[in-house]
């Protein structure tokens, strides 16, 4: 399907969407973006600036800017002189303005607030600056936008293979390997997932789909998170024969076994689903993560692409400033601990918002235990430089 450019009334309704999920910082961004597309558009039937502006000036309230949200409000005004929720909006925020009067708010460099209420708000300021100096934030934002080019250093020594790890099937259908970075190591394998494997995990899966959690790092505990959105199950490999050759698949991918592995996790991102900068791993401080199964650490993850996505749904490296796009069929697997057992935090990586579209993802994490003869353990970060082509 051919993907289209976002009109302003798309980003209206992802801004919408973050507003009510209460996600005010995210509700701005997408409330600008329709602003900005609306000023460049001549048909300009697609979206309503009064509404944009509303939503605009409220939630950026809610992050504490009063004086711009003023601003918003008399523009808004000026459009709807008797818009009521505007009317009693612009009396509350200038009382509140009122109040401040003479005190320096946190995070403002001191300036009358009133002097800022009188401009008018028109759209965002870009402000270019080296990714280097940016937050993860910042970084995740533009990974996600597909602005960051991989350099040219890093990518002339990535390469692509037939692998086929010496397993006499693979002989004859080795699998397709793209090195997508090389510290750590990540690769794709292509075309390692099929049409009528994909349907019936699906298939599968819909039915007992719940709402994603994240584990407490304190308690162990699962729990929904507002940085993680979307619809999970799990499906164990006695339930289906493509659930058990999907998972066992994994074994030829990695050379370790999944005897140790979680189920099969599969994951739907709808409109706005994402999952924000994470590890996979466990860190020291989170003492009870994964002691109820008893297998140690996430030692490595796979991640099985089951849709093509039209717009947005990466999956980006914030500490390597990398962008993965789902290519139905394919897999990304990396190592999420080094050769000596500490995580690797050079894969802190993210989720994307699904933009149009559908994102569907299958994960199959590996575990320490069972690993101790497939991948020994060593006293340094690297693996040493015989096993590169396993990793």
């Amino acid at each position: 399907m051919q993907s289209r450019l976002l009109i302003p009334g798309d980003c209206f309704e992802l801004g919408r969407q973050s507003y009510n999920n209460g996600d005010y910082y995210h509700t701005v961004l997408w409330m600008q973006e329709a602003m900005n597309r609306l000023q460049d558009e001549q048909n300009r039937t697609t979206s309503n600036k009064p509404d944009i502006l509303e939503y605009l000036a409220f939630s950026t309230y809610m992050q504490g800017n009063v004086a711009r949200a003023l601003s918003m409000t008399n523009e808004l005004l000026e459009l709807v002189p008797s818009h009521q929720r505007a009317l009693g909006n612009r009396a509350y925020y200038q009382e509140e303005i009122q109040k401040s009067q003479g005190k320096r708010k946190r995070g403002e460099d001191g300036k009358n607030d009133l002097t800022l209420a009188s401009q008018q708000f028109t759209v965002a300021e870009k402000k270019v600056k080296p990714i280097e100096e940016m937050t993860e934030r910042e970084r995740y934002e533009m990974l996600c936008r597909g602005e960051v080019p991989m350099s040219p250093q890093i990518q002339k020594d990535l390469k692509c293979r037939y692998v086929d790890r010496g397993i006499p099937f693979l002989k004859i259908a080795p699998f397709k390997e793209e090195e997508a970075y090389l510290d750590p190591r990540i690769v794709i394998y292509h075309d390692v997932i099929s049409d009528a494997e994909i349907d019936t995990i699906k298939r599968l899966a819909q039915p007992r789909f719940k709402r994603a959690t994240v584990q407490n790092y304190k308690t162990g505990e699962l729990e929904i998170a507002n940085y993680r959105i979307s619809k999970s199950a799990w499906l164990q490999e006695y339930e289906h024969k493509y659930v058990q050759a999907v998972s066992q698949r994994v074994e030829h991918m990695t050379n370790m076994t999944v005897e140790t592995a979680e189920e099969l996790q599969v994951v739907n991102y709808g409109i706005g689903g994402h999952y924000e900068p994470h590890f996979d791993f466990a860190r020291r401080e989170e003492t009870n993560a994964f002691k109820s199964l008893g297998t140690g650490n996430r030692i490595a993850t796979v991640l099985y692409y089951m849709s093509d996505v039209e717009q947005g749904g990466g999956t980006v490296f914030t500490a390597i400033n990398i962008s993965l796009w789902p290519k139905k069929g394919s897999a990304a697997f990396w190592y999420n601990l080094k050769p000596n057992g500490e995580g690797d935090y050079k894969t802190r990586h993210a989720a994307c918002p699904v933009l149009t579209g559908s994102k569907w993802v299958a994960n199959k994490w590996l575990h320490e235990r069972g690993q101790e003869f497939l991948r020994p353990c060593t006293l340094e970060n690297q693996p040493p430089d015989d096993d590169v082509g396993r990793y």
